[in-house]
């Protein structure tokens, strides 16, 4: 009985062994070197540099622009706001109050900053993760009566821009990637300090 075990012991032992070092060290290393091969920019998280080289962000997940001269994006349900650490939703129901509280906040802000009208939903709800780095091409043309005031352009200049950084795709509706649109923005009218 003993020698049964022992003899049935060492063959598990080093399958265990090898399946642990192929799984756990060669596959995940060799996902990381094909990944760094072909998608060298997405596997580093897509980031986003300034001209010295400083990472300013990341294409593929938002963050907050809350400053009167800048496109502001999507509320976030993100832990306090865009933190990438607790990225989820609210899970707030249709008829959850502190749904109804924040999302009429967020109505009265977009209201304070001049937007009359409909306002697309994108500009009082949050994403799924909460990290979303896109509007919808109307959420961004709500805004841009308030940019074209702040920086002292003209609100045509600032639609056109607009309409040139929106991007469609076979699948989805078309988009508007908030920090693209925020550096093309600093191209055409530097930002008042």
């Amino acid at each position: 009985m003993n020698k049964d075990f022992s003899s049935a012991l060492r063959p598990a032992i080093v399958m265990t062994l090898l399946f642990a070092a192929l799984l756990g060290l060669g596959y995940p290393l060799a996902m990381t070197g094909i990944g760094q091969a072909l998608f060298p920019v997405q596997a580093n998280g897509s980031l986003v540099r300034d001209t010295t080289g400083r990472v300013i962000g990341s294409s593929v997940v938002g963050q907050a622009f809350t400053t009167d001269r800048y496109f502001q994006t999507r509320p976030s349900a993100a832990g306090k706001g865009y933190d990438g650490l607790a990225s989820s939703g609210s899970n707030l129901g249709p008829t959850s109050k502190a749904l109804i509280e924040r999302v009429s906040g967020d109505v009265s802000k977009q209201r304070a900053n001049g937007v009359n009208g409909p306002l697309p939903a994108d500009l009082v709800t949050a994403s799924g993760s909460g990290l979303d780095p896109d509007l919808s091409p109307a959420a961004a043309l709500v805004q841009a009566p308030r940019i074209a005031r702040v920086r002292g352009v003209g609100v045509d200049a600032v639609r056109k821009l607009v309409e040139g950084q929106t991007e469609t795709s076979v699948l989805g509706d078309p988009t508007v990637n908030v920090l693209a649109l925020n550096r093309a923005l600093d191209k055409l009218a530097p930002a008042p300090r």
